[in-house]
């Protein structure tokens, strides 16, 4: 019995009409891929306007080495993405392959063994990168694999480019919007739940979980809760991510914890009316990338 070809499908794309492609030079390539999607945004460092953002969904990936492949076909019809001219390119890598270490502790040389404390990686096929959290004074290490690092690399090889990791996105967009209130602050993925607590710009709690079934997005935010000892009735949540204002999982959510506000996009990026059609809450991991600096 065959089974269907790993393939990419295109779920959002908005185009500004101020995208002009001779002007690559003076723009910002944000690209995030993790196990099962891939994103696009083009930034106007002039004035840090979106012009371009795309979602892709990957189908039917099985493994690695379909999600390379497919990374490959996807660039290869892209139109834009295997150019050479852009101001910057910023890479994000969604896994649970990751750490985090306060910068005055860092040691470069150390760095796959912080990892190893917290993760379990194949040093034959993955590359260990580490990546400055420049608001919370840390660190961030993680894995790539090493294929996918060489392939990316090789196309950006003479553009000033990047690796960071999609938690080292999510903590620098939290502190950047952080409240007095001390909310707690939900990043809803596909498949996973990322939870953040930051106070007066400094960032408290940060960890992601892997999702199965909907009352795992209960159980662990009211874990998270429970230890930093905030009450879930009196306490806010800020939420962005994949969940619909209407959706039937933001209603059950809603039972178990009431004061639920959908977080908004960040005031540093600008947005034209086209961008009217995707929800503001959405996406907010790579938004944050243009907070991080080449």
């Amino acid at each position: 019995m065959q089974t269907a070809a790993a393939t990419y499908k295109l779920i959002k794309k908005v185009k500004d009409d101020r995208f002009d492609e001779d002007l690559l030079h003076q723009y910002d390539l944000l690209i995030q891929t993790g196990p099962k999607d891939f994103q696009v945004a083009v930034i106007d460092s002039k004035d840090n306007r979106m012009l371009i953002l795309e979602d892709y969904a990957m189908g039917n990936v099985q493994s690695h080495s379909e999600l390379l492949q497919t990374l490959k076909d996807l660039f290869e019809a892209h139109a834009l993405l295997k150019a050479g001219f852009w101001k910057s390119v910023k890479i994000c890598i969604k896994n649970n392959k990751f750490c985090q270490i306060p910068e005055s502790l860092f040691v470069e040389s150390s760095a796959i063994n912080y990892l190893k404390f917290n993760a379990t990686f194949d040093e034959a096929k993955e590359k260990v990168i580490s990546c400055k959290n420049i608001a919370s004074n840390s660190v961030t290490v993680f894995a790539v694999q090493a294929d996918l690092y060489s392939w990316l690399t090789s196309i950006y090889q003479n553009t000033s480019h990047l690796f960071y990791h999609q938690s080292t996105a999510l903590i620098e967009g939290v502190l950047k919007q952080s409240r007095k209130e001390n909310p707690l602050y939900i990043y809803v993925d596909r498949f996973k739940l990322h939870i953040l607590s930051a106070q007066n710009g400094k960032l408290i709690y940060y960890n992601q979980f892997a999702i199965k079934q909907f009352p795992d997005y209960v159980k662990y935010i009211m874990l998270v809760l429970n230890g930093l000892k905030m009450d879930q009735n009196n306490s806010g949540i800020i939420l962005w991510g994949y969940i619909g204002k209407n959706s039937p999982h933001y209603q059950e959510l809603a039972k178990y914890i009431r004061n639920v506000t959908f977080g908004e996009r960040p005031n540093y990026l600008k947005f034209s009316y086209l961008f009217d059609e995707v929800q503001e809450h959405h996406f907010f991991d790579l938004y944050s990338l243009q907070l991080l600096s080449i």
